[in-house]
């Protein structure tokens, strides 16, 4: 029986591969991974092509964590037209990004909107933004199982055969029964498992190299082992992509007020190189080659729909 096509299905038909991150509870550090694992995805071929939507809507954060505070979304005759957190790299860019925060006057607006106008917006960012050819669209959600994850469920159902899921959490025992909600919901819903990650695990003392664990360890994995989904990797606090995602954050008073200004291209630019001279990139680059390698095995039907 053939699928309806539907403004979303069409929009999305040069999409490979649609990663929904999500996690139990907030503070887990959700979003930082969203980024991480767009930009090593992007690192992970010299022709990859990457888009990140950000469709945590009241608490966007993905423009200030890739440097792209300051940009507005432009419109072109056929979309919206995304944000390229390399565009001033050499070739043709394959960073494109999506936000909520691109279309706030200010960037510390509060978005006060209920269920319906959050449908509605996230409607609008998959079937009108000119995403074009992507390898990997990475959606960061905002906590929880709520009227987003919903919508987005509902709206990528056409191309359901090329969605999957990435869980974050932290050891502790709380995350983790959050996180089992969370893997509830793309049971109840569906929804491909890539697989676990267990942010926060440990902290790696810049100075002497020791490893101590704030929050205990190795709770992901038992989880990941117990309910049967592949254990993607363990990623320490890192001082050092704290700083760098920190000093992202534009100073300039015209990019707090929404206005793009020159340097905020460079800004963006300069966290794409720098983040790979990070250690945290070092380990999402093996927690990427897990993720690859298992996007065939859930999406089983990807190949012949996208054909």
């Amino acid at each position: 029986m053939a699928v309806q096509e539907t403004p979303v299905s069409r929009r999305l038909k040069t999409v490979k591969h649609i990663i929904i991150v999500c996690s139990g509870k907030g503070g887990v550090g959700k979003s930082s991974v969203s980024a991480q694992l767009a930009l090593s995805l992007h690192a992970s071929s010299p022709t990859a092509r990457v888009g990140v939507l950000d469709v945590d809507l009241t608490g966007p954060s993905i423009p200030r964590m890739l440097g792209l505070d300051g940009h507005g979304v432009h419109q072109s005759s056929d979309g919206w037209v995304p944000v390229y957190a390399d565009a001033l790299g050499d070739g043709e860019p394959r960073l494109a990004c999506m936000s909520v925060g691109f279309l706030l006057k200010k960037r510390g607006d509060s978005v006060v909107w209920r269920g319906p106008k959050k449908n509605a917006m996230i409607r609008q960012f998959l079937s009108d933004v000119r995403w074009g050819e992507l390898d990997y669209l990475v959606v960061d959600t905002p906590p929880g199982t709520s009227d987003e994850h919903l919508s987005l469920i509902e709206h990528l159902a056409p191309v359901h055969s090329r969605l999957s899921a990435v869980i974050v959490t932290t050891p502790q025992a709380v995350a983790l029964l959050d996180a089992m909600k969370c893997l509830s919901f793309t049971r109840a819903v569906a929804l491909p498992v890539l697989g676990l990650i267990e942010n926060m695990s440990g902290y790696v003392c810049p100075c002497c190299g020791d490893v101590s664990n704030v929050f205990s360890t190795g709770g992901g994995a038992e989880m990941a082992r117990r309910e049967g989904v592949p254990f993607l990797g363990s990623m320490p606090i890192d001082t050092e992509l704290v700083t760098l995602l920190d000093a992202a954050e534009s100073t300039d008073l015209s990019a707090a007020d929404g206005q793009h200004d020159e340097d905020s291209e460079v800004r963006s630019f300069g966290v794409l190189q720098r983040y790979q001279k990070t250690s945290s990139a070092k380990i999402l680059s093996a927690v990427v080659e897990n993720l690859i390698s298992t996007l065939p095995l859930v999406e089983p039907a990807s190949t012949s729909s996208s054909a």
